[in-house]
């Protein structure tokens, strides 16, 4: 496998443009926001314990970009070098997380809902699941 020269740097945490009015507020997420072409995959994460954690890999493909559209939870991120923990808890802010970045999403609050939009179509073998496996990979 080629190494991913992705860094921490890499991750954007985006402001998601919306309309407030009386009625409430309505987010829009157009593909000018998102640094990817093209949202191939969405899926989101619902009634998590709030012990458990999800996650726990990192992509050789895809790119995602993960909403806390309920409640609140955290993000770390490792780039093989440096780690770093975000707190997700409004609908209105994204974060772009790129290939080549091990994720963990953890401290769910209740009622959270994590929705993510990921550039590529499931595939497993996109998927790296050993934490061992992730650090060699990105000192290769």
């Amino acid at each position: 496998m080629k190494k991913l020269k992705t860094t921490i740097k890499d991750i954007k945490e985006l402001k998601i443009p919306n309309v407030h009015e009386e009625r409430g507020k309505l987010a829009v997420i157009e593909k000018e926001i998102l640094p990817f072409p093209k949202i191939n995959r969405v899926y989101y994460l619902y009634d998590i314990p709030s012990d458990a954690f999800r996650g726990g890999h990192s992509h050789i493909k895809q790119e995602s970009f993960l909403i806390a559209l309920s409640g609140s939870f955290r993000v770390v991120l490792y780039d093989g070098f440096e780690k770093i923990t975000i707190l997700l808890n409004k609908p209105n802010k994204g974060l772009y997380i790129p290939k080549g970045i091990w994720r963990e999403i953890e401290d769910f609050s209740s009622g959270a809902v994590c929705l993510v939009l990921a550039s590529t179509f499931y595939e497993e073998k996109d998927y790296i699941r050993d934490y061992e496996e992730f650090k060699l990979f990105k000192s290769t």
